[in-house]
């Protein structure tokens, strides 16, 4: 689900400790859907998107349906995937969408990581219907006139 980086960047939030939920409301049902990853509860993740939903992740995978997304979670923990946090550090809605900017924090293969990233969805009916998310790819710098 992603690839180590270094520390956050300094305009990112601290990583909360493990297991903690998230309290905004402003992306009610995208905090949700988080929070269900972070619970590592693969029916409430399943619960949260709607039958015909499209996820696709910031590496490549695309997840259709919601018999895929329950089967794509269920394994992902089967096989020791933990959410440490998922910690939202920006946010927005209108009608029928939800973005967020977030730091995501997990352990997969035996390897704790963290990246950067960026989710928008599109919601109906308290349900998603579709998500797609963006990672930060390089390590975050101040440019002071010279390029890492």
């Amino acid at each position: 689900m992603g690839r180590e980086t270094k520390p956050p960047h300094p305009r990112s939030h601290p990583h909360r400790s493990q297991g903690e939920l998230m309290t905004t409301q402003s992306t009610p049902v995208l905090e949700a859907y988080m929070n269900a990853w972070v619970a590592g509860n693969p029916q409430q993740i399943a619960d949260l998107v709607s039958v015909d939903c499209v996820i696709t992740e910031c590496y490549g995978p695309v997840y259709r349906g919601r018999e895929r997304v329950f089967q794509w979670a269920d394994q992902w923990f089967s096989e020791r995937g933990m959410v440490h946090s998922w910690q939202i550090s920006s946010s927005f809605t209108a009608p029928g969408r939800e973005v967020a900017e977030w730091v995501f924090d997990f352990t997969w293969q035996g390897r704790r990581r963290s990246f950067e990233g960026a989710s928008i969805a599109t919601v109906d009916g308290g349900l998603i219907t579709s998500l797609r998310e963006y990672r930060t790819t390089g390590e975050l710098y101040d440019w002071t006139g010279t390029w890492l």
